[in-house]
């Protein structure tokens, strides 16, 4: 098991900037790429980045490329997601998510997931 704890999320003005988090525990956390979900209310989950479990590639949505930048850290098992320039349309409870191996932007090929963060763009 791996259980996935996010944090960082909150209020924002458009244009600006915030940091989320994930920590992971259990198993071993650099056998496992990881990803950043988000689902606005009424929409299905979308993808928005993952990243090898080295940390060596990325992959962004299209919508966020440019302005969201994902990275880990494998000595405190946590990854995030760094995200500048947010617009309102960028509200949406944010959820990371580890899947063995390789990465992939199927949210149903993940495996372990946290809880999610809030995240909410004022304009």
């Amino acid at each position: 098991q791996v259980q996935l704890v996010e944090s960082g999320g909150g209020l924002v003005q458009a244009g600006g900037s915030l940091r989320l988090s994930c920590a992971a525990s259990g198993r071993t956390f650099s056998n496992y790429a990881m990803g950043w979900f988000r689902q606005a209310p009424g929409k299905e989950r979308e993808f928005v980045a993952d990243i090898t479990w080295s940390g060596g590639s990325t992959r962004y949505a299209d919508s966020v490329k440019g302005r969201f930048t994902i990275s880990r850290d494998n000595a405190k098992n946590t990854v995030y997601l760094q995200m500048n320039s947010v617009k309102p349309e960028n509200t949406a409870v944010y959820c990371c998510a580890a899947v063995y191996g390789l990465e992939t932007v199927f949210p149903s090929q993940y495996t372990f997931w946290g809880q999610g963060t809030q995240v909410t763009v004022s304009s």
